[in-house]
């Protein structure tokens, strides 16, 4: 039984550490029971010069044991995006709808971490939102950051 149970946390562990295109750059110990927020480098794949940094929160072992729901993460996320060099836009989706910059599961089946770009070629500027996306009971928990695509003294 506690080969399973290993196993099954091994996998949980493998699947939540990977990501396309995070690098983590910071992890927060919140608590004695494991529990910690972990911070995230992503840079936009379309969009040379812009870096987010996603926080999220990843339960530890003991709080798993200790409240099931062994293999999902909370929903709540932040970030923050800024220019980090000079911008270059490539081919990015300009509808209302956007498009996905970055996707990490937060559970085995049913819930995802996503990042979504959309461009607001009104205002000159890119808008970047984190949310959780399941296969129902959507949540409403979401962080929005922009970057402006002006150049100072312009």
């Amino acid at each position: 039984m506690n080969k399973t149970f290993a196993r099954a946390a091994a996998l949980s562990a493998s699947i939540f550490a990977t990501a396309a295109n995070a690098e983590e750059v910071g992890k927060v110990d919140v608590d004695w029971l494991g529990n910690d927020i972990i911070v995230e480098a992503v840079a936009d794949p379309k969009v040379k010069g812009v870096t987010c940094h996603l926080a999220f929160f990843e339960r530890g072992l003991i709080d798993r044991l200790q409240k099931g729901n062994w293999f999902e993460d909370p929903s709540n996320s932040s970030i923050s995006c800024r220019q980090t060099g000079p911008i270059e836009i490539g081919d990015i989706d300009r509808g209302d709808e956007g498009e996905n910059v970055f996707s990490e599961r937060r559970s085995i089946i049913f819930k995802t971490l996503k990042v979504k770009r959309i461009f607001d070629e009104a205002n000159n500027t890119l808008i970047y939102i984190s949310h959780s996306q399941r296969v129902q009971d959507g949540s409403a928990k979401t962080s929005m950051s922009t970057v402006p695509l002006y150049q100072p003294g312009q």
